[in-house]
C-alpha cells in the first residue's frame, strides 16, 4: 500500500536518492554513461535544498511512501514557458520511482494525485517533456492519456545532444 503526501525538507535526501537512482536506471543507454556515473545523491540533495527553500517557489512536490519509506516522487507546477491559446497549462517537471518498484502503480498514483491537484488549482491541461529514446516513459505517459504534440527541444549531456518530446493531456 502506498500513501502520497506533500514532500517536506526532511525528505530531500530520500528524494535525491530516488531521483539519482531513477536517472541511472531509466537513462542507461540513452544519456552518456559518464554523465550518469557523475551523478551523486549528495550533489542532487544540495541542488534540491536550494530549490526547495526558494520563498516564491511555484512548484509542488509529492512523495509516495511505502512500508519502508519513500518510494517515489513527483514535481509539478505551472508550465515554464508560454503556450498561447491552450488555456492554463500545468507541467509535470519530474516523476521518478525507485527502480526496483517500477510497474507496481506508484508512478500512476503520483501522476493521478498531481493531476487532481493541478486541476484544483485551475489548470486545464498538463504538459511534460520526455526523452525521445525513453520508450518506457513514453508508453507510461501515453497510457495516462498524454499525446506527443509535435514540439521538441534538445538537451546536451556530456557534449551529446538528446531530443525531448513534449506531451500534453487535458485534465
Amino acid at each position: 500500500m502506498v500513501h502520497v503526501r506533500e514532500m517536506d525538507g526532511a525528505d530531500i535526501e530520500a528524494v535525491s536518492t530516488i531521483r539519482v537512482r531513477g536517472w541511472q536506471a531509466a537513462y542507461a543507454g540513452i544519456v552518456p554513461q559518464t554523465y550518469l556515473d557523475a551523478m551523486t545523491v549528495e550533489g542532487d540533495a544540495g541542488q534540491r535544498r536550494q530549490l526547495f527553500s526558494q520563498p516564491r517557489r511555484k512548484s509542488r512536490d509529492l512523495l509516495a511512501l511505502g512500508d519502508r519509506g519513500p518510494v517515489g516522487w513527483i514535481c509539478f507546477g505551472p508550465y515554464r514557458s508560454e503556450m498561447s491559446g491552450l488555456g492554463r497549462v500545468g507541467e509535470v517537471y519530474a516523476l521518478y520511482v525507485s527502480p526496483g518498484l517500477i510497474g507496481q502503480g506508484i508512478g500512476r498514483r503520483l501522476l493521478g494525485e498531481a493531476h487532481a491537484r493541478m486541476k484544483s488549482q485551475g489548470f486545464e491541461s498538463s504538459a511534460l517533456w520526455v526523452l525521445c529514446d525513453n520508450q518506457r516513459a513514453r508508453r507510461f505517459y501515453e497510457r495516462a492519456g498524454y499525446q506527443a504534440d509535435g514540439a521538441t527541444q534538445d538537451d546536451v549531456y556530456d557534449e551529446i545532444t538528446l531530443t525531448e518530446l513534449r506531451y500534453q493531456r487535458v485534465l
